[in-house]
């Protein structure tokens, strides 16, 4: 496999990072002036760091995602490791999560601890070749690294939300010299507006991007194409609780869960149509 830099992808992410760390950086020197708010942001800072080292394992446990051995999955294990293979990536830890909803994620903060899990709906959904293809796509995430750089994202407006949500908790007396509590409030929620917009800008040109990677893993672009129909069009059987209970992992999904109208406005991802209609190109040209 010939594997192509995607310098789109890089250069978003260098500069979503840029900008993310410019705005923390004006964000911190306004709750500066508010020594509780500071606090909280130190420590959900400080929390976060050790998030981002084991995000594998929590990303793993908050979907009920137990990590199986080839003994329970043969076929899923040797299919990954093929796929590894030609990709040039360490296998990473294969997971299964018990649910009826037909989707996939990968994570990790870097190739080495990566883990790609899918759900024993996805399984039962998909063929041979569309299975390839999701664990390709899963693995572009990997090779392109954009897993880490969605995880910090992920964290920093996290933090900006606590602060809308809870400073008024914690704003404590005002002296003299200091601005009102609702000052901090604004700027956090303006740091949390623009942090989201710039990861949801990010998040979707990603998702064309591991489509290109998966793509050229298998050298199978229309088995990827039918993958995201299928699981596109799956998502009406499965009931909304059990949709519920996967929401908030929207943005690592290969699809994501919420389908009204406020959930594909701001939507992680760009719509399957338009997936599909860009590997529909990507095989013409193979």
């Amino acid at each position: 496999m010939k594997w192509k830099a995607d310098w789109g992808l890089r250069g978003r992410m260098a500069l979503t990072m840029f900008l993310l760390f410019v705005l923390y950086i004006v964000f911190i020197a306004i709750l500066s002036q508010y020594a509780s708010l500071l606090g909280i942001v130190l420590v959900m800072g400080a929390f976060s760091l050790g998030q981002f080292f084991f995000s594998d394992k929590l990303a793993l446990w908050s979907m009920g995602a137990k990590e199986v051995s080839e003994d329970e999955y043969p076929e899923l294990h040797r299919t990954l490791g093929r796929l590894s293979q030609q990709a040039d990536l360490p296998k990473p830890k294969v997971a299964v999560v018990d649910s009826r909803v037909p989707n996939a994620f990968a994570t990790g903060r870097s190739q080495k601890n990566a883990a790609v899990a899918v759900t024993t709906g996805l399984m039962k959904t998909l063929d041979k070749d569309e299975l390839e293809g999701v664990l390709a796509h899963e693995l572009a995430h990997v090779k392109n690294r954009d897993m880490m750089v969605m995880t910090i994202a992920s964290f920093l407006s996290t933090i900006a939300f606590l602060v809308v949500r809870w400073g008024w908790w914690f704003g404590g007396d005002r002296g003299r010299n200091q601005a009102p509590v609702w000052v901090a409030i604004v700027a956090s929620l303006v740091v949390w507006i623009i942090s989201f917009l710039l990861i949801r800008a990010l998040s979707r040109y990603r998702e064309f991007a591991a489509d290109r990677g998966g793509a050229t893993i298998t050298g199978k672009p229309s088995a990827l194409a039918s993958a995201l129909m299928t699981i596109d069009s799956g998502m009406s059987k499965v009931p909304k609780e059990d949709f519920r209970e996967q929401s908030e992992m929207n943005a690592f999904f290969i699809i994501p869960v919420k389908s009204d109208f406020i959930g594909k406005v701001f939507s992680t991802h760009p719509s399957t149509e338009k997936r599909v209609e860009r590997l529909r190109e990507l095989e013409r040209e193979m």
